[in-house]
């Protein structure tokens, strides 16, 4: 297997020649090598290369990641990286890329998690030593304290045929993706695929990715910092009581314990008017905090 190694050496001059495309891409790279990402990856995907053979898998992660933070869209806009060897260095083939992704199962992408979670602590810890702290979320002109955590499920639009692509419930043809942010720093925790048909409104799916997301959050924060979940309407959705039933349940989306330091936020949109028309209240008229109910633990 190829070590990872150092990518080429650059040199930053205002001359006008050498000049590459897409150089801001590189600083991620460099990122990711930085806060460990790339060798955690490798530690998590080397089952996947037993004879230690070819592109380190880690790297190849790695570059996957770089390229679609710069706008790709399939494995094989990895050319964008590969054509310039001395900006990225040596970039995985396609079809390379392509076995690595074919081969990652689930216990792989756990241990993909586990890795992104050492380098996001090693990331954050690293900014508090320059004393840059994680700042505080504006919203409705005041300051919420503690960490904002954004559910939200979204619409990505396929024009041909792909594995688990599925009709949406707005007419069009793709998949139906639940993704939480933190929402001041805009960093991506969690996700979960799912076909275009899966529901906006399934409790499971949530829970799952906010499972996946706090556990991306390092442990000194985690634990003792209050933590608001903001979803739209679909986090007050049941899930279904079984497996197999297609009618919903009681359990609803909401922190575990009334002890949690986490608390929900469900919002919905609306015109000024309802609020006084339908509720009887005028707008922006502020809830009683309300306690949930302890979630079951089946």
């Amino acid at each position: 297997m190829q070590a990872i190694g150092l990518r080429p050496k650059g040199h930053v001059s205002a001359d006008g020649s050498g000049v590459v495309g897409h150089a801001g891409a590189r600083l991620l790279a460099d990122l990711a090598d930085a806060t460990g990402l790339t060798a955690a990856y490798s530690a998590a995907l080397r089952p996947l290369r037993p004879r230690g053979t070819g592109h380190d898998p880690g790297r190849i992660a790695t570059d996957l990641a770089v390229m679609l933070a710069d706008g790709g869209e399939a494995i094989a806009d990895l050319a964008v990286l590969r054509d310039q060897g001395e900006v990225f260095g040596a970039v995985a083939s396609t079809p390379t890329a392509w076995r690595l992704l074919a081969d990652t199962d689930e216990r792989t992408l756990t241990a993909l998690r586990s890795a992104r979670a050492q380098a996001r602590e090693i990331a954050w810890l690293q900014a508090v030593e320059q004393g840059e702290d994680i700042p505080a979320v504006r919203a409705a002109g005041r300051m919420l304290p503690g960490l904002v955590l954004d559910l939200d499920a979204t619409l990505v639009a396929c024009h041909s045929e792909k594995d688990q692509a599925a009709p949406t419930y707005k007419g069009s043809f793709g998949f139906h993706p639940l993704l939480c942010f933190l929402a001041i720093t805009g960093e991506g925790l969690s996700g979960r695929l799912r076909p275009g048909n899966a529901g906006a409104s399934t409790a499971s799916d949530h829970i799952t990715v906010l499972d996946q997301a706090l556990a991306q959050i390092p442990d000194v924060l985690r634990h003792g910092t209050d933590i608001l979940v903001r979803t739209d309407s679909a986090g007050s959705a049941r899930r279904p009581s079984s497996p197999t039933s297609e009618t919903y349940g009681n359990e609803k989306f909401l922190p575990p314990s009334q002890s949690d330091t986490r608390s929900p936020s469900l919002s919905a949109t609306r015109s000024e008017p309802y609020p006084t028309v339908v509720c009887g209240i005028p707008p922006w008229t502020r809830t009683a905090r309300s306690v949930p109910a302890p979630r079951s633990p089946s």
